[in-house]
C-alpha cells in the first residue's frame, strides 16, 4: 500500500510539473493591450494602401488579442485630434497611416510621452527620434517592387507606350515612379513613358480621366500609385478594353480580372502588424524600419500569374534575384533624372 501511495504522489507530482510548464508554454500578456489606427482622407475601402493596414489591425486582434480601433479623417486638420483623442482614451499605440499625417505625429508624440506611435511612410534623422522615442517609422522600398512592375509593363506592351499614374508628388511616391522607369528601361529603353499625378490619393474621377488621357497617347499598360484615385484607372481599362493596368499595394486583381496584369504588393499590414508585436513583446525601439524584397515587404502579387506571360514572370524574378543579392540597386528617385520626364 506504501508502495501504491508513493507511485501515486510520484504520478501527481509528475502531472502537476507537466501542467505548469503548459502554462508556461502559453504566451499570455499581462494586459490587454488597446491598438488604434488613424486613416489620411483616403480612408477605408480604397482597396490598396489603407486597406493593407487594416488587414494589419485586424491580425493585432486576432493573432495578439488586443482591443483595436480605427478613425477615418475626413479633412487633414483631424489629423492631430483624431491620433490624441486615442492617447486621451489610453490607447497603448496609435498608427498614422501615411507620410501626410508627419507633422501631427512630430505634435502629438511630444504630447503624450507615455503612448507609442508609429508611422508608415515617414522617417526622420537620428536626432529627432532622441526627442521623440516613443515613435516607430515603418519604411518601403517601393522602388524595387515598381522595378518589377517596370519589367512585366515592358514585356507586356505591343503599343512600345505605357503610363505612371501617382497621387501626389512626394517622395514616396517618387520612388514608385523611379523604380517603374528603371524596370522599364531595363528591358527597353526605347518604349515611351507617359507620367501624371493627379493631386490627390481619393479622387477615382482623376485617375479615370488622367488614364484614358493615356489610352488614347497609345499607352496599352498603365501602373498607379495613387491610393483611391487609382480606382478610376480599373474603371477606364474595363471600359476600353485592351489596356493592361497593374495595381498597388493590396492585390487590385478584383477591380479588373480580364485587365489587371499584376499588382505591386506592398505589405502595409506587416508593418502595422510587426511593429506592434515587437511593442507589445517589449521590444519597442524607436527609429526606421525598412522593408525592400529581401525582407518581404514589397513584391508580385500571386494572381500575377492570372494574366501575365510565363516569360514576362520569369524576367521579374530574374530582376527580383538580383536586387535581393544586391547585384542591382533600383533609383530611389531622389535624383529627377531617376524619375520620368514630364514631357
Amino acid at each position: 500500500m506504501e508502495v501504491m501511495s508513493s507511485m501515486k504522489r510520484a504520478i501527481t507530482m509528475a502531472i502537476t510539473a507537466a501542467l505548469l510548464l503548459a502554462i508556461v508554454a502559453i504566451p499570455s500578456f499581462s494586459k490587454e493591450y488597446k491598438i488604434a489606427i488613424v486613416f489620411d482622407i483616403g480612408g477605408l475601402g480604397d482597396k490598396s494602401f489603407n486597406d493593407s493596414a487594416y488587414l494589419g489591425l485586424q491580425r493585432v486582434g486576432k493573432e495578439l488579442g488586443a482591443k483595436i480601433k480605427y478613425a477615418e479623417s475626413r479633412t487633414p486638420s483631424d489629423y492631430e485630434p483624431n491620433l490624441a483623442s486615442f492617447a486621451k482614451e489610453g490607447y497603448d499605440m496609435v498608427w498614422a497611416i501615411g507620410f501626410l499625417m508627419a507633422d501631427a505625429i512630430d505634435k502629438v508624440s511630444v504630447q503624450y510621452p507615455n503612448t507609442k506611435f508609429g508611422i508608415i511612410d515617414n522617417s526622420w534623422d537620428d536626432a529627432w527620434y532622441k526627442t521623440h522615442p516613443n515613435v516607430l517609422s515603418v519604411m518601403y522600398k517601393e522602388n524595387e517592387g515598381s522595378f518589377l512592375m517596370g519589367v512585366l509593363a515592358a514585356m507586356t506592351t505591343k503599343s512600345k507606350v505605357v503610363g505612371f499614374i501617382g497621387g501626389m508628388e512626394f517622395p514616396v511616391i517618387w520612388r514608385f515612379e523611379a523604380g517603374f522607369k528603371a524596370g522599364v528601361q531595363a528591358v527597353d529603353k526605347d518604349i515611351k513613358i507617359l507620367r501624371n499625378y493627379a493631386g490627390s490619393f481619393n479622387d477615382p474621377a482623376a485617375g479615370k480621366a488622367i488614364a484614358v488621357s493615356m489610352i488614347r497617347q497609345k499607352a496599352d499598360v498603365l501602373y498607379h500609385a495613387s491610393g483611391g484615385t487609382g480606382i478610376g484607372m480599373f474603371e477606364a481599362a474595363n471600359e476600353t478594353k485592351n489596356v493592361w493596368v497593374i495595381g498597388v499595394d493590396s492585390d487590385q486583381f478584383e477591380l479588373s480580372p480580364k485587365w489587371a496584369l499584376s499588382s505591386m504588393i506592398k505589405r502595409v499590414d506587416n508593418g502595422v502588424f510587426e511593429g506592434t508585436k515587437s511593442f507589445i513583446e517589449g521590444k519597442f525601439k524607436a527609429g526606421v524600419t525598412t522593408l525592400g524584397l529581401k525582407e518581404n515587404g514589397v513584391g508580385m502579387a500571386t494572381t500575377t500569374s492570372k494574366n501575365a506571360s510565363a516569360g514576362a514572370i520569369a524576367k521579374a524574378n530574374a530582376w527580383a534575384s538580383m536586387i535581393i543579392t544586391g547585384q542591382k540597386v533600383v533609383p530611389d528617385g531622389m535624383k529627377e533624372a531617376d524619375r520620368i520626364p514630364t514631357k
